[in-house]
């Protein structure tokens, strides 16, 4: 490719397939920290569900525990933590679609100006 002269459009193409790249990759990551917050706040909902009303509950912030006022509080807060998150994640594949149709246009249209100024050469 040293030899080959790009042009100016096909270096803007490839720098900026280049960022959607790497957007695509925070933006999975990112959903992946949700898919993982949301497991847990599933689990904890499901565990707080087996106990009963007198069973002391305890929350954690930053790293101390904290005693909750009861098992509808902390239920009250974890729906509402997971409707919060669900909505993010939604959020972020939408952006994720957006961001791979993008990517593979861009790359398909990289991949063809490359192919035509190897031919040319």
């Amino acid at each position: 490719m040293n030899d080959v002269k790009m042009s100016k459009q096909l270096q803007d193409q490839i720098n900026r397939l280049q960022q959607y790249r790497t957007q695509f990759q925070m933006i999975i990551q990112q959903r992946q920290q949700f898919d993982l917050r949301l497991k847990e706040i599933n689990e904890a909902l499901s565990e707080i569900e087996k106990t009963d009303d007198k069973t002391p509950i305890y929350k954690s912030v930053g790293s101390v525990l904290i005693k909750t006022k009861g098992k509808k509080e902390i239920q009250k807060d974890l729906k509402s933590d997971k409707e919060s998150l669900e909505i993010r994640k939604n959020s972020l594949e939408k952006q994720e679609g957006e961001v791979k149709e993008k990517l593979n246009e861009l790359q398909s249209k990289v991949q063809n100006a490359l192919s035509v100024n190897s031919e040319a050469d």
